[in-house]
C-alpha cells in the first residue's frame, strides 16, 4: 500500500463534501483520464482511516482522439468511435469491482474541440457516464495532487512537468499550494500531426518544431525561473516527470544503461545527456524503426520523437541536467481529490480542500474587486438561496457554491468598464482560470454573474448557448434573480441591511407572494434607495417564479398586524 502524503481532511469551505458510506468495507473509487492520446483508468481500494488508497487495477487505451480534423479541429467520427469503445470497457471494468464512485475528466482534445461538448453528452447518454470538461490549470492542480501522494518534496521547490498528447503541463510547488500551474498547447500528438509529415522527418521539419516548442515554452520557463530565483533555493532545481513520454524515455534508458526495466519505475531518474543522445536516434529512425524499439510498440512509435522534443527543451530551458519519473499523475490526482471531497485529507494538503473559495479570491483580487462588498453580496445571495430551497427551487450544495463564486466576482467586469460591465464579467470568469471547478461549472458562474442586471438570460444570446446542459441553463434561469435581489440589498455599500427574511404567501397549489422584509442596521435608516433598487431588480425574480415579490422594512411591521396586509 502506498499512502497519500498527508492525513486526516479538512473539508471545503466552497463545496459540502458528499457523505462518505463505509458499509461494506472500504469503498473502491475508479478514476479515468479522457486524454489527446490515450485513455487511462485507475481502480483504487481507500483506506479512509490512515487514510491512503491501494491502486488494484490499471487500464490503458491508445485512441488518439487528439487527431482533430485537418479542417474543422473537430474530434473525427472514428477517433470517437474508439473512445467510446474504451470508455464502455472501462465501465464493464469498474462495474465489476463494484465501484461506488468514478470520476472521469477529459483534457486538452475534447477542451479544443468543436464538437468536444457534443461528445460527452453523447458519453453520458449511452453509457451513462459523465466525464468533467476540465481547464488546463484545473487539469495541473491534479496532476500536483498526483505527484504529491506518491513523492515528497520536503518544503523544496520542485518543477513537475507532464507531457500529453495535446498538451504540456509545467507545475512548480514545494509540497504545499503550488506557486505556478500552466498548461500549453505542446504536445507529443498534436505537434506529430502539425510538424513531423515525412518518414523520417527531415532536418528541416525537426527545426520547425523545436522552433515552435521553444516559442510556447520560453515565457512560462522564464516565469518559473524567476519564481526559483526569489525564493533564494540553494542547488540545483528537482524535476519531475510522469505519463506515458516520460516513461517510455525512462524505459529506454534504464535498458540502455541497466540492461532491464526495473520492476517499478518510480523515481527513476536519467540525464539530460542521454536524452539528446535518444532523440539524436529517434530523429533517424522510421516509425516502423522506432515501432520495434522495446518499450515502445506501434502506438507510442509515432509520437515518441515529439514527446522528446518536447522533454529536451524543458530541460534546457529550465537548466536542469536530471529528471525523476513519477509514477503517478492526473488520475491518482482525481482519487485524492476525490478523498479531499469527501473530507479524507488534511495536514499537508488542507490548502486543497479550499481551493475553490482561495481562487476565487484570487480572482477577486487581480480584478480589483471591492472585497466587503462581494462578501455582503454572497451573503445576502446564499441567505435567499437557503430560505427559498424547497419553495422556489431544490438545488443542493454544488449550485450554493456556484452562486456564491458568482456573487463574489458579479462586478470583476468594473475591471475593463463600467459600461456593459456585466458582460465584462462573463467573459473574465470564463477565462479567468478558476481552480476546483470543471469547465461546466465555470460556464454557468460566468453566466450568473452575466445575467446580475440587464437582460434576463434568454436563448439568443450566445454565452447561455454555451451552456448545453439543461440543469445548468435552470440553475442560470432560478439563481440569476436571487443574485440580482442580492445587488440591490447593499445599493449603497453601507451595509445599510444587517439581514433580510422571507416570508411567503401561498395561494393554491404553491407560493403566490414574496414579502421581503429587511432589517435596517440603524432605526432610523429608510433604506430608500435600497427599496427602489429592490423594486427595480425584482421584475426578473417575479417573472421566473410567477410570484409577487413585496419588500418591507422590519421597523414598518410594527404599524402592521398582517404581514401581507399591504400586499394584500
Amino acid at each position: 500500500m502506498v499512502s497519500s502524503p498527508a492525513n486526516l481532511v479538512a473539508r471545503s469551505a466552497a463545496s459540502e463534501p458528499q457523505p462518505l458510506s463505509l458499509s461494506g468495507g472500504a469503498p473502491v473509487i475508479a478514476a479515468i483520464d479522457v486524454g489527446s492520446n490515450s485513455l487511462h483508468m485507475v481502480v483504487v481500494r481507500i483506506n479512509p482511516h490512515i487514510p491512503s488508497f491501494t491502486i488494484i487495477s490499471r487500464e490503458k487505451a491508445t485512441v488518439r482522439l487528439g487527431e482533430f480534423c485537418s479542417q474543422t479541429g473537430a474530434l473525427t467520427p472514428a477517433a470517437m468511435e474508439r473512445a467510446r469503445t474504451a470508455l464502455e470497457r472501462f465501465c464493464r471494468l469498474a462495474e465489476s469491482f463494484q465501484v461506488q464512485d468514478i470520476v472521469a475528466v477529459a483534457t486538452s482534445a475534447v477542451r479544443e474541440a468543436p464538437n468536444g461538448l457534443e461528445f460527452l453528452k453523447r458519453i453520458e447518454q449511452e453509457l451513462g457516464l459523465r466525464v468533467e470538461l476540465i481547464s488546463g490549470q484545473e487539469e495541473a492542480r491534479r496532476i500536483y495532487l498526483g505527484v504529491l501522494s506518491a513523492m515528497e518534496f520536503h518544503n523544496r521547490l520542485h518543477a513537475v512537468v507532464d507531457i500529453g498528447g495535446g498538451s504540456t503541463e509545467l507545475i512548480l510547488g514545494n509540497g504545499q499550494e503550488p506557486e505556478f500551474l500552466r498548461s500549453i498547447k505542446v504536445g507529443a500528438v498534436r505537434l506529430t500531426q502539425a510538424f513531423l509529415h515525412h518518414d523520417p522527418p527531415t532536418a528541416a521539419e525537426l527545426q520547425a518544431l523545436r522552433q515552435h516548442i521553444r516559442g510556447m515554452l520560453e515565457a512560462p520557463i522564464e516565469q518559473m525561473r524567476r519564481i526559483v530565483a526569489a525564493s533564494q533555493q540553494q542547488g540545483s532545481l528537482p524535476l519531475v516527470g510522469t505519463s506515458g513520454t516520460i516513461e517510455c524515455l525512462a524505459q529506454l534508458d534504464a535498458r540502455r544503461r541497466l540492461g532491464a526495466v526495473p520492476t517499478r519505475l518510480q523515481g527513476y531518474k536519467f540525464s539530460l545527456e542521454a536524452l539528446r543522445g535518444y532523440v539524436k536516434e529517434l530523429r533517424s529512425l522510421t516509425v516502423a524503426e522506432r515501432q520495434k524499439l522495446p518499450g515502445l510498440g506501434e502506438r507510442r512509435g509515432e509520437i515518441i520523437l515529439a514527446g522528446a522534443v518536447i522533454l529536451e527543451e524543458v530541460m534546457t530551458l529550465l537548466g536542469v541536467e536530471k529528471i525523476q519519473f513519477c509514477e503517478r499523475a492526473l488520475r491518482e490526482g482525481l482519487i485524492v481529490d476525490w478523498m479531499i471531497g469527501q473530507g479524507l485529507i488534511e495536514d499537508r494538503l488542507r490548502y486543497h480542500s479550499s481551493v475553490r473559495r482561495r481562487s476565487v479570491l484570487k480572482l477577486a483580487e487581480k480584478y480589483q474587486v471591492e472585497i466587503p462588498y462581494a462578501e455582503r453580496v454572497a451573503e445576502f445571495a446564499l441567505s435567499l438561496f437557503d430560505q427559498t430551497r424547497g419553495i422556489l427551487h431544490s438545488w443542493g450544495s454544488r449550485e450554493r457554491a456556484l452562486l456564491w463564486a458568482a456573487a463574489m466576482l458579479h462586478n470583476c467586469g468594473h475591471f475593463i468598464s463600467h459600461a456593459a460591465h456585466h458582460k465584462h464579467s462573463y467573459y473574465l470568469i470564463r477565462y479567468g482560470e478558476l481552480l476546483g471547478f470543471n469547465e461546466e461549472e465555470v460556464e454557468v458562474i460566468a453566466n450568473l454573474a452575466r445575467y446580475h442586471r440587464k437582460s434576463p438570460p434568454k436563448k439568443k444570446h450566445e454565452n447561455f448557448q454555451r451552456l448545453t446542459n439543461e440543469r445548468d441553463r435552470q440553475v442560470v434561469l432560478e439563481l440569476s434573480p436571487l443574485l440580482r435581489i442580492a445587488c440591490a440589498l447593499d445599493r449603497r455599500r453601507l451595509q445599510a441591511i444587517q439581514a433580510v427574511h422571507c416570508r411567503f404567501q401561498l395561494l393554491g397549489e404553491g407560493p403566490r407572494r414574496l414579502e421581503l422584509i429587511l432589517e435596517p442596521k440603524h432605526p432610523n435608516d429608510d433604506c430608500a434607495l435600497e427599496l427602489w433598487s429592490l423594486n427595480e431588480k425584482k421584475k426578473v425574480f417575479e417573472q421566473q417564479f410567477k410570484l409577487q415579490v413585496i419588500p418591507k422594512l422590519s421597523t414598518q411591521l410594527q404599524h402592521s398586524a398582517d404581514p401581507f396586509e399591504a400586499a394584500i
